[in-house]
């Protein structure tokens, strides 16, 4: 059997092909690319006689899998699988797993960070102190005393929930599934939008969450209320949030995902709405998240072939 490595997963690459090596043994072949191509030529030419291919967060569908005649299992290097043609794969008897968990201190912590960039308002600040200004009108808020609304209450969205109360603040969860969480007071989608000074986005892109945070429901949000999505960039309405920053209806929103991976054109309609701060789908993305990724993908991998899969998505 043969073992594909896609692309390069954020550590270095002899270490990923010693990771590779002791999970498979000599029960597989194991090529890795030092590179990331997403074109489909390129795709099948990498896949085609793979039996497992380990890819992240690029789209791998059923153009390329048709064209994979002895493929068995695809590993996704990510949490999300929306980019993976999975009815494909149930069709087909291949099975899927993820890596969740990886990245979910990671998401946190750039939750956080996005936050108090908004409520202390650092980036103004940065841009004043260097052309001779003052703190003059970029005094911000504490977080302290604040509701903080969590939408998606999974292991991120937990996590989110703990340091908002640790940070003093009233949280608000709402979950498709209503969950069980010491200090979190579980209200509708639409009184957590209402409460909320912040609203924090944690839920997977699915049929139901396309377009979940849309002009209806930013309108039930409060004129001084921040929004954040570290989530997928489909679960909001972009056109609409920018919209709603152009006119006041909320304060500010911090944006990680785009309808997209980046780069996103600069054209698009949140790039030119104000009291927006943007980056490049970076949440997932530290060296210790990169490490954790990993080690989870190879285990997947060893579970599989010892007949007992783990993180199955299908």
């Amino acid at each position: 059997m043969k073992l594909v490595i896609l692309e390069p997963l954020g550590i270095d690459m002899a270490a990923l092909r010693a990771m590779a090596q002791e999970a498979v043994g000599d029960r597989m072949e194991i090529v890795c690319y030092d590179d990331r191509v997403e074109d489909t030529a390129s795709l099948i030419e990498r896949s085609h006689d793979a039996d497992v291919v380990v890819l992240s967060n690029f789209k791998y569908g059923a153009d390329v899998m048709s064209q994979c005649p002895n493929l068995k299992m695809v590993c996704v290097a990510f949490t999300g699988v929306d980019h993976v043609d999975v009815d494909y794969c149930r069709a087909h008897g291949i099975t899927v797993c993820n890596c969740a968990g990886y990245s979910t201190v990671a998401v946190a912590d750039l939750v956080f960070g996005m936050v108090i960039s908004l409520a202390r308002r650092i980036p103004q600040c940065d841009a004043a102190v260097r052309i001779g200004g003052t703190k003059n009108g970029l005094v911000g808020f504490e977080l302290e005393g604040k509701t903080f609304g969590v939408i998606g209450l999974g292991a991120i969205g937990q996590r989110v929930a703990r340091i908002a109360r640790a940070f003093g603040c009233t949280v608000l969860g709402y979950n498709r599934s209503p969950r069980t969480l010491e200090g979190v007071e579980q209200v509708s989608l639409e009184e957590l939008l209402r409460r909320s000074d912040i609203v924090s986005l944690h839920v997977p892109q699915t049929a139901e969450t396309i377009g979940l945070i849309d002009r209806q429901h930013l309108a039930m949000m409060k004129k001084t209320a921040f929004l954040i999505n570290t989530a997928r960039g489909p679960v909001v309405d972009s056109q609409a949030l920018a919209d709603a920053l152009r006119d006041g209806t909320i304060a500010a929103a911090a944006v990680d995902v785009f309808e997209k991976e980046p780069p996103i054109d600069p054209a698009h309609p949140l790039f030119s709405a104000p009291n927006l701060l943007a980056t490049p789908h970076v949440a997932f993305a530290s060296q210790q998240a990169f490490e954790k990724r990993a080690v989870i993908v190879f285990d997947n991998i060893r579970k599989w072939l010892d007949g007992a899969p783990q993180n199955v998505i299908c």
